[in-house]
């Protein structure tokens, strides 16, 4: 790992292996008031892969996204997107839950976003990328759920970013577009991106590269999927996750009082964050 003192995280990629370490994270750690949501958190994502980030209700995922965006200043610890200034967009972002201008048609909404950008951009080629190529003149407000979430994909990669961080990616999506999202995601790291997802689709997750399990504030385990269910000795990853966490999916681990403060405090915290215009959240898909 290289040295995470290094300044604004702008310097020469590190190696780690055979690997780029996109994204490092040392010792982190950030409380709201008295309660601690994480503490001495550390780990990197390399180019090319997937990490995905899981854990109950409150375990402070969203936190952790919004630190490593830069978006909330840790208590502690320091992020580093090891990403040369000169290679253009450092970090693409999907937020859960922010809005298109609804009278925008598909290219021009990403066509506004690369505007904004230093290099040139080819909005054919992203929509090409997230299958949006057939509906480029289809207005934001008559998407399914599922073609809103692609646009928002679409626009966390304009300008090719090193990382591409994505909260909640699929949602209250059908089984069929939740899958394609997640085979998107599979390319776009295929393409040499780092992808940094939170997710409570346990299937989805039992896809990526690696797992980072948060739970009462700590990493229960990291690894690959297969790493967990070795290490607990179940039949996939979504048994490994509820037996690590001792609760059903999405849920509070079982009698935590400390957890649910915790996610109250998380909460609130979230609903005064900086709004990011990306996407609106849709529906099921049709």
């Amino acid at each position: 790992m290289t040295d995470p003192t290094q300044s604004d995280g702008e310097r020469e990629v590190a190696e780690g292996g055979n690997q780029t370490q996109v994204l490092e994270v040392a010792d982190l750690g950030h409380s709201f008031g008295d309660v601690d949501v994480f503490a001495d958190l550390s780990f990197s994502v390399a180019e090319g892969s997937v990490t995905a980030l899981v854990g109950p209700n409150g375990s402070g995922k969203t936190t952790l996204l919004r630190a490593v965006l830069g978006l909330l200043a840790p208590d502690e610890g320091r992020v580093a997107i090891n990403r040369s200034p000169d290679s253009g967009r450092r970090i693409g972002y999907l937020p859960q839950s922010p809005a298109f201008r609804p009278t925008f048609t598909v290219e021009e909404t990403l066509q506004f976003y690369a505007d904004l950008l230093d290099k040139e951009v080819n909005v054919s080629a992203v929509l090409d990328r997230v299958g949006l190529s057939s509906v480029p003149d289809r207005r934001v407000d008559a998407l399914s759920g599922g073609m809103t979430r692609l646009l928002g994909v679409g626009q966390a990669i304009l300008g090719d970013p090193g990382l591409v961080v994505l909260d909640e990616p699929t949602g209250d999506l059908d089984p069929r577009m939740t899958e394609y999202v997640f085979d998107v995601v599979a390319d776009l790291a295929d393409d040499g991106m780092a992808i940094l997802l939170a997710t409570h689709n346990l299937t989805g997750a039992g896809k990526a590269d690696d797992v980072l399990l948060l739970d009462h504030g700590d990493v229960v385990m990291s690894g690959s999927p297969a790493d967990f269910v070795a290490r607990t000795e179940t039949d996939d990853f979504r048994g490994a996750f509820l037996e690590l966490t001792g609760g059903e999916e999405g849920a509070v681990s079982v009698g935590s009082a400390k957890r649910t403060e915790e996610a109250d405090a998380e909460d609130a915290a979230d609903s005064t964050a900086p709004s990011a215009s990306v996407r609106s959240t849709g529906g099921d898909d049709e």
